[in-house]
C-alpha cells in the first residue's frame, strides 16, 4: 500500500499547468517543408518526454483556429507558443506565413493581450525579430530567430532550438539534467553562428531573447560578456524548463513557482548586501534560505 501511495504521489507531482501550442506554417518549398516537419516532430517528442502532447495548428484555417484557441486559453495554465515556418516583411509589418492567411505581429499581440498567465513565444521564422516589441510585456518571454524584421532569409535557429529543448546534453550548460529556455536559446544561437563561420558566409540571422518586459531584447553574445550594470534578459527564461529532471519532477508547479520567486529575491538581496550591512543581510538571507528549505522539504512524500 505504501509503495502504491508513493507512485500515485509522484505521478501527481508530474502534472504540469502548461500548454504548448505549435503553429506549423507554409512550406514555401519542399526542402523547407521537411525541415519544418522535423522541428514539429522534435517538439512533439520533447513534450512526450515531459508527459503531455502539444497542440499543433496547420493547414488553410491556421490563423483563424489559432485566434480562436488563444481566446479560450485557461488563465491558470502557462502557455508556450511555438511558431515554425517562414516570415516576411513588407517594410511595415512583420508577418508569419501560415498556409492560409498570414498573421502579423500586431494581430498576434492583440490575441495575446487579454491573457494574464505567463506566456513564452518561441518564434523560429525569418523576420521574427519584428515581433519582439509588439509582444513584449510583464510575464512574457519572447525568443526570436532574427534581430529584426529585415532578416528575411530562411532561419536555421529553430532546427537547433527544437533539438535542444528536449534535454540535449550539449545544451545543458549548468549540468542540472535539464535544459531551460535560456539554455536552448544560447545553444541554438551558437550553433547558427558556428554554421555561418564554418561556411565562410555572412550570417543572415541573429537570435534575440526578451524576458524582462522592457521591449529591448538581448543577443547571446551580450549575455556571455555582459557590460557592467547592464539590464539584461534571460533571468526568467533560465527558470523555465519543458522536460524536467527527476529532481524537479518531485516539485509541483506551485512549489516551483515559489522556489523561482525566492531565487529572484536571493539575487536581489545579494545585490543589496553593501547597502544593508552584514547583520541585516544575514538576517534576511537566513529567512530566505529557510523558506527555500521548506519548499524542498514539502516535496518529499510521507513515509
Amino acid at each position: 500500500m505504501r509503495l502504491w501511495l508513493f507512485i500515485l504521489f509522484t505521478c501527481t507531482l508530474q502534472a504540469r499547468n502548461l500548454d504548448v501550442i505549435i503553429v506549423r506554417g507554409a512550406d514555401g518549398a519542399e526542402e523547407y517543408g521537411r525541415k519544418f516537419s522535423s522541428q514539429v516532430e522534435a517538439w512533439a517528442a520533447a513534450c512526450s518526454k515531459a508527459g503531455f502532447a502539444p497542440e499543433v495548428f496547420k493547414g488553410e484555417k491556421t490563423t483563424a483556429e489559432l485566434q480562436e484557441r488563444l481566446a479560450r486559453a485557461k488563465p491558470d495554465r502557462a502557455l508556450w507558443l511555438v511558431l515554425i515556418g517562414h516570415g516576411t516583411f513588407d517594410g511595415r509589418e512583420a508577418k508569419f506565413n501560415a498556409e492560409g492567411p498570414d498573421f502579423d505581429a500586431k494581430q498576434l499581440a492583440g490575441w495575446l493581450a487579454p491573457l494574464k498567465q505567463e506566456i513564452a513565444v518561441i518564434h523560429c521564422a525569418s523576420s521574427s525579430g519584428g515581433f519582439v516589441r509588439p509582444l513584449a510585456g510583464k510575464g512574457r518571454i519572447i525568443i526570436t530567430a532574427t534581430k529584426g524584421p529585415d532578416e528575411v532569409f530562411y532561419a536555421r535557429f529553430g532546427e537547433h532550438f527544437a533539438e535542444a529543448i528536449g534535454g540535449l546534453d550539449d545544451a545543458d550548460l549548468d549540468q542540472d539534467k535539464q535544459v531551460s529556455l535560456l539554455e536552448a536559446f544560447r545553444h541554438a544561437s551558437k550553433a547558427v553562428a558556428t554554421f555561418y563561420e564554418n561556411e565562410g558566409r555572412l550570417a543572415t540571422e541573429h537570435a534575440l531573447i526578451e524576458d524582462n518586459g522592457d521591449g529591448v531584447a538581448t543577443r547571446r553574445e551580450v549575455l556571455e560578456a555582459p557590460p557592467a550594470d547592464a539590464k539584461l534578459d534571460g533571468e526568467r527564461a533560465a527558470q523555465l524548463v519543458l522536460v524536467l529532471s527527476e529532481e524537479e519532477k518531485q516539485l509541483t508547479d506551485e512549489q516551483r513557482t515559489k522556489r523561482d520567486a525566492l531565487e529572484v529575491d536571493l539575487k536581489k538581496l545579494k545585490e543589496q548586501r553593501g547597502q544593508l550591512g552584514e547583520e541585516a543581510y544575514y538576517t534576511k538571507l537566513e529567512k530566505l534560505l529557510r523558506e527555500l528549505g521548506e519548499v524542498y522539504g514539502s516535496s518529499r512524500p510521507a513515509t
